[in-house]
């Protein structure tokens, strides 16, 4: 489609050049078209080189201190030129329009330089983004999170609304995961782009790639947090460290571990169930089992029972950061 437009623009730009000196001659009518197609083609390539190598922030950045820059030299002309009048020489005229020009050429050139470092484009941009952004629920997805695989089928079950945020650096990390010389995480990072590519695939689900970046800061996590401060959008992860710097840095989190462990059944004591003891425990006489859902089993003298399944009772249930654990003994004791 972007290709078809850059062909109409240049023929069109050609055609209408062709048709005004059409009543010179046939000879100016070539050269008329064929220069204005040229000249189409090479402001094409121009206007598309500097839109991929332009920041829109260094641009804003121009365009604000440009504006502030005149309004600073506007007003040191005039206070340039009631001092000339009262010393007598003059209006000052063509000073003032230097003064003026200099003082809008330097303020720009200072708000270009330190663009990262000026808190009024940070609100600018940030008011502006907030405002298209608060109608629309943006949730940030992580590395470890596409990794894991469950966001996909989480967003088959429709109870997540919105737009997944995927952003080129978390591709990139990605990508330096799939191309990993350890097996086992080049394994986990090609599941990883597997997953992206089958929830894009899926029109019920709404994806898009950030191309925001932050060059000053380093680490992923640390670029995710200042992204959704930015989107006012929250973080879907199941990083135990990034869940805390994130409520830290006040970001919303949505933990699919924590969303895991609320949908676990509810175990109390005195219940009774069954469950097969694969291995030994850590503690004397202790074996572990795991429920369907994963679930830890500890059971108490249950390491004579080891390959077997057998009917326990629980006495106490934990539950951690990691998961929940289940404590029981035997049935039969």
């Amino acid at each position: 489609m972007i290709n078809l437009f850059r062909i109409l623009f240049i023929v069109f730009s050609g055609g209408i050049s062709a048709l005004y000196y059409s009543s010179v001659s046939v000879v100016a009518m070539i050269i008329a078209g064929v220069a204005a197609a040229v000249v189409s083609f090479l402001l094409v390539i121009l206007i598309e080189y500097m839109s991929h190598t332009f920041s829109p922030r260094i641009f804003l950045a121009a365009v604000t201190g440009l504006v502030v820059g005149l309004v600073l030299g506007q007003l040191l002309g005039l206070a340039y030129e009631a001092v000339a009048r009262a010393a007598g020489a003059g209006d000052g005229g063509v000073v003032r329009l230097v003064l003026s020009h200099i003082t809008g050429f330097a303020v720009m050139m200072f708000f270009v330089i330190n663009h990262e470092d000026i808190a009024l484009l940070d609100k600018i941009i940030q008011s502006k983004e907030s405002q298209e952004m608060e109608a629309i629920p943006y949730k940030i997805l992580d590395t470890s999170v596409i990794i894991d695989g469950r966001i996909a089928d989480i967003c088959d079950t429709g109870f997540l609304e919105g737009i997944l945020v995927i952003p080129n650096f978390v591709l990139n990390e990605l990508q330096m995961i799939a191309d990993s010389a350890d097996s086992i995480k080049r394994n986990r990072g090609r599941r990883g782009l597997d997953i992206l590519n089958k929830m894009q695939k899926d029109q019920s689900i709404m994806v898009k790639i950030s191309d925001m970046d932050f060059p000053d800061i380093n680490e992923v996590d640390a670029k995710l947090v200042k992204l959704a401060k930015v989107m006012n959008a929250k973080v879907i992860t199941n990083d135990f460290n990034l869940n805390k710097v994130a409520e830290f840095h006040g970001v919303k989190v949505l933990n699919i571990n924590q969303l895991s462990n609320s949908l676990k059944p509810v175990v109390l004591p005195g219940e009774e169930m069954s469950v097969l003891l694969l291995k030994e425990g850590k503690d004397l006489n202790q074996a572990i089992g795991y429920l369907d859902d994963g679930t830890m089993v500890v059971v108490e003298n249950g390491r004579r029972r080891l390959n077997e399944e057998v009917d326990v009772i629980v006495t106490s249930v934990l539950q951690t950061t990691a998961g929940r654990m289940i404590f029981t003994r035997l049935k039969e004791e």
